[in-house]
């Protein structure tokens, strides 16, 4: 039995990466430590809760005694880090949160796993960390780091310590930097679910710039194998890029909501660009594809309708979101960053 604390496990994208794992072998046991902050609920992980496989238990990755009690009392000897402050826009109007939670708390992980000498360290993280592309190339696993905002800077400086322990303490480190994930239980904070429930709500779609910024969007299932797939093979002290190669500019996946949710395109509005704004992301993702045999099986425009057909199915999932935490981040970011130009 593999004893694994994933962190960040009732967000997005670890509440899924548990849900799969739990769903699909029973050779391991998972602590999730998540702080449930607003975008973190519980609620995403009631077909795992049930299981003697699983536990959760609500804390801080920055809590130095918490983490060291849970490697001691569980024996944790795999450690996959999914907790991250994520949002660009939130970073952009505070960013020490982002430094404490992504910095300082996989640093006490980082530590906890060396004195416990645990037999794999996966850190999750971003393309983000790379900065901006121009309209040709690539990000590859060589291409220098080169963020642009407090949150891909914070997401680079975790990389790069975890990667430190794998060269200065021989820690079994790996690392991930993924593309966009889109896909159910995703807090409408994010471009896909924020457009499709202001589309349901009849609200108006913000769209910054032009919509013409373009990112590489991955379903999140996917992500999950292939985070799956480096945890039990990937090479310590390396970096593995993962993406699913279908570029989209976000006007155009704006759009595409628009109409398979039967609206028209007028409830765009077009508003004041994000500062450092970057233009473009896309991945390389060879290495992962020939080391490891991975590669994506969800085409965007399949899966974007699966999405979309999830939030219309769960709309009591997302009404005490937008009734609750996300209210008030509603107003508050939309006077700050949703102004018409």
């Amino acid at each position: 039995m593999k004893k694994i604390l994933v962190t960040g496990g009732a967000g997005f994208i670890g509440s899924n990466f548990i849900n799969y794992m739990l769903k699909s072998r029973d050779d391991v046991f998972i602590v999730n430590l998540d702080k449930l902050t607003y975008a973190g609920n519980l609620e995403n992980l009631k077909e795992s809760e049930a299981n003697s496989n699983y536990t959760f238990i609500k804390g801080d990755i920055c809590n130095f005694e918490l983490v060291d009690y849970i490697f001691n009392k569980f024996g944790i000897k795999h450690v996959i880090n999914f907790a991250a402050e994520s949002h660009v826009d939130r970073s952009i109007l505070g960013s020490e949160i982002f430094f404490q939670s992504n910095v300082i708390g996989t640093n006490i992980l980082l530590e906890a796993a060396r004195r416990y000498q645990v037999e794999r360290f996966l850190q999750i993280s971003t393309d983000e960390v790379y900065g901006s592309l121009g309209p040709e190339g690539l990000f590859t696993e060589t291409t220098p780091l080169s963020p642009n905002s407090p949150y891909s800077a914070s997401k680079a400086s975790a990389d790069m310590m975890a990667l430190a322990f794998h060269h200065t303490y021989g820690l079994p480190v790996v690392v991930t930097r993924c593309s966009n994930n889109y896909g159910p239980l995703q807090f409408p904070e994010k471009l896909i679910p924020l457009m499709i429930l202001n589309t349901l709500g009849n609200k108006k779609l913000p769209v910054y710039g032009d919509g013409l910024n373009v990112r590489d969007w991955i379903y999140v299932i996917d992500h999950n194998r292939a985070a799956e797939l480096v945890w039990e093979k990937g090479n310590p002290g390396h970096v593995y890029n993962i993406g699913a190669e279908q570029e989209m500019k976000n006007i155009d996946i704006v759009k595409l909501i628009l109409s398979h949710l039967g609206k028209t395109d007028d409830m765009i509005e077009y508003v004041k660009d994000r500062p450092g704004h970057d233009r473009r992301y896309a991945i390389d993702s060879t290495k992962i594809k020939t080391e490891l045999g991975w590669k994506p099986e969800f085409k965007f425009e399949e899966a974007i309708k699966n999405t979309i057909d999830w939030y219309l199915s769960n709309n009591q999932w997302w009404e005490r979101i937008i009734n609750g935490a996300y209210k008030d981040y509603y107003i508050s970011m939309y006077q700050n960053f949703y102004k018409h130009k």
